[in-house]
Formats: structure tokens, sequence, C-alpha cells
């Protein structure tokens, strides 16, 4: 043989074992993977996904049936669809969601990551809650990172002279009479996330065990804590360092009038917040974030939050598994990642794609500095029965209308 076809051939066994190594769509050309989108199609998360089933579809001569069902589409549709056996080879939500209650319709990944090399440029914390929400093996394929922590207005920090974001609870609690003095309001929050206020700060004092043990037994009087962090808040309450309204707030008057439009400087909510305000807010709005602060002797620091992501993941009863996986790394990596950060302004799940989105910049070193993960609110919302009082009287507290003491025994009576 000669050298030209002996290097030809050479090439040859090379593409062809580097074709056996990659599960693509070529060797099954004209499979249709059915996708079930938590999305709709005008938002900007369905608009870029579409711009990625666009190119996988010309790519690989599959066919993409994708139905952007909305989140109340998804939550109430598709377990009864995957009851019924329609054939569904993908779908999305959020990863509790996700892997708790959808979780006995999930293909088991592993394999497949492995054999893909996919974790190389993947976020290991994220995997890494993916591989527990899953009970240990990973079922779903995080992408659109999130954070939930303070978010705040910079421009508002640096006229009150707050040179420094807090990390304790008295440096909070110092922020905010800086805030209050320059003539801003402090904290507003509203009805959807109030339980998370009182969640991070129980959390910060008895970990997120503690929180799911106080409002499933209804041990809120006899844990001494639940009367200390109210105490933390009734005071923040007295000083008036939360917003005027903050009792009759319900969701999203907080974020799209106190703070957008830089009445107030801090919120707790998460890092898809500037994406829904930022048409009220403007170009020139600064955004900062920071981890809900440490309580002195408290068991958990600014390392804890609620993180997670939301995450794709396969029907175990599809047949056409390689594919649909194949469709996920179009998602959630290189081109399409980086064009899903920029249309939502969300934070990338590539790890080579190293430009955040301005607005999110500072939530960047939050992020990774992360090690603890918190589930939604802290597990506050554990007991859907007492999940209405709970927010009815914590936003009482905040608007000064009851003690803590009057909180904790509303609390006690209502369990």
């Amino acid at each position: 043989m000669g050298m030209r076809k002996k290097i030809l051939s050479a090439v040859l066994c090379a593409t062809m074992v580097g074709a056996m190594m990659v599960p693509t769509a070529a060797s099954a050309e004209g499979k249709t993977i059915t996708y079930w989108s938590m999305w709709e199609s005008t938002e900007p998360q369905g608009q870029a996904l579409q711009e990625a089933i666009d190119a996988y579809q010309e790519a690989t001569g599959n066919t993409v049936d994708v139905q952007f069902k909305g989140r109340t589409g998804i939550r109430e549709g598709l377990q009864p669809a995957l009851d019924a056996g329609t054939n569904i080879d993908l779908f999305d939500e959020d990863i509790d969601r996700v892997n708790q209650t959808w979780g006995e319709y999930l293909l088991d990944l592993e394999d497949m990551v492995a054999e893909s090399g996919y974790e190389d440029t993947a976020i290991s914390g994220l995997m890494s809650a993916c591989r527990e929400a899953g009970g240990g093996t990973l079922k779903s394929i995080p992408y659109q990172p999130n954070v939930f922590n303070f978010f705040y207005n910079k421009t508002i920090f640096e006229e009150a002279g707050v040179e420094a974001v807090p990390t304790t609870w008295d440096e909070f609690v110092d922020v905010c009479a800086k805030v209050k003095e320059a003539g801003y309001i402090p904290l507003t929050c509203d009805d959807a996330y109030i339980t998370c206020m009182f969640g991070y700060h129980l959390g910060r004092m008895i970990g997120e065990e503690g929180v799911k043990a106080v409002v499933t037994e209804g041990n809120w009087a006899e844990e001494p804590a639940v009367l200390e962090m109210a105490q933390a808040y009734e005071e923040l309450a007295s000083n008036g360092y939360f917003s005027e309204n903050i009792e009759g707030n319900v969701w999203p008057a907080g974020q799209n009038t106190e703070l957008a439009l830089g009445m107030a400087a801090m919120y707790l909510n998460g890092s898809w917040l500037p994406n829904e305000v930022k048409d009220m807010a403007g170009e020139d709005f600064q955004w900062g974030c920071f981890s809900y602060p440490a309580i002195e002797g408290g068991v958990d620091g600014v390392e804890a939050a609620n993180y997670g992501a939301q995450v794709f993941a396969i029907n175990n009863k599809s047949e056409n598994a390689a594919e649909a996986f194949e469709l996920i790394q179009y998602f959630t990596k290189g081109e399409y990642d980086q064009r899903l950060s920029e249309l939502s302004i969300g934070i990338p799940a590539d790890t080579e794609n190293t430009e955040w989105p301005a607005m999110l910049a500072d939530v960047k070193p939050v992020m990774d500095s992360l090690s603890t993960r918190y589930t939604w609110a802290v597990s506050a919302e554990a007991n859907a029965d007492i999940t209405p009082v709970l927010k009815e009287n914590f936003l009482k507290l905040c608007g000064g209308s009851i003690t803590a003491q009057e909180f904790v025994d509303a609390m006690e009576s209502a369990s």
C-alpha cells in the first residue's frame, strides 16, 4: 500500500472510531424527538431554545416536535400525559420538581454523560445538586442556573456611604440604618417571597432540617430560635427598615415599583429578577448581589443558599434517548447556551461561556462561593397547610402589626 493510501486509511479509521464514540443522530437519521418545554415560545428562553432546535435539525436531519407548554401547562399536564403513555422524549422544569415530583419517569443519564465527557465543561456544583436531587444518580441535566440571595441597588448603597456588602447580621442592620438615613427604603418584599426571608434567617441559625422540623412538626414555641429570628425581624420593622406597604404587597408590587423604580435598596430574590424588571429599572440600574448574612452562633453562613437550575430530563420510556441527549448538548453547551444567557439575562451552564450578562456580574462571585445548597425557601414551605398562615403572619411581623411573641403564638395556635 502506498504512503498516501496508508494515510487516507488511517484517517478514515480514526473518523469511524470517533463517530462510534459520540452518539449522533446520523446513525438514526429521520428520528423525531418530542420535547415538552416549560417555556412559552414568545419568552426569551423559548426563542433561544428554538434557535438551538433549528440548528440541531439542520445538522442532523432529525425533527424536534417542540411543544411550548409554559409553566402551568407542564406542571398540570406532564404527569397525566406520561401516565397515559404519551410519546414524550424530553422535558424540563425546576431541579427539585423534576427529580422529586416526576422522579419515577426519569432515565439514568450517568453512562451517556460519562461517554460524552459532558462534565468536563459543566458546573460541578449543579451536577452534584442534580445527583443529590436524583437520589444519588444523575437523572437530569442542569441549565439556566439560578441563585436566590439579596439583590440591591448599588447606586443607593454608594449614596448611603455603604462601602462593603454585609456578611454578618450586625453589618446588615447597619447597612439598613445608613440606607434609611439617606432617604431610601432599605428592604422590600411581597407575598410571593416572604417565606424565603423567614426560611433563610432560621436556616442560618438551625439549618434546613431544623426549619423543616419547625414547620412540619409545629415546634414554633419549643424551638427557641424561632422567637430569636422573629425578634430580629421585629427590630427591623420597629426601626422602619421595611417598606410601609410590606403587609399588602402582592407580587410583583415590591419588585416592579419600589425596587425597580429606585425607592427600595434591597430585595431577597432570585437571579431571574434583573431580567424580570429590566424594562422598568432601565439600563442605568446598577445591580449588586450578596449572600444572606451569617447569624452569630448559627450553623450555616454565607456559603449556604438556595441555588439550582432548570433541568432537562429524558423519559425512561423514550426510544430516542441518544438523540434527546444530543439535543440537550445543543441546548446547554457552546453557542446556544451563550445565546440563552444573552437573551434571558441568565447564568450560562457551560463553564467555557465565561462572559456573563452585565446585570449579573456581581452574582458570579456569590455563586462561586456557595457550597451548601438549600432547597426553596429553606423548607419554610414544606408544610403546605401552614404556608398561607406563615405568609400572613410574617408579613404582619415585617409590617409591625404584631410583635415577635405574637408571631410565635399565632403560628403555634395554627399548627
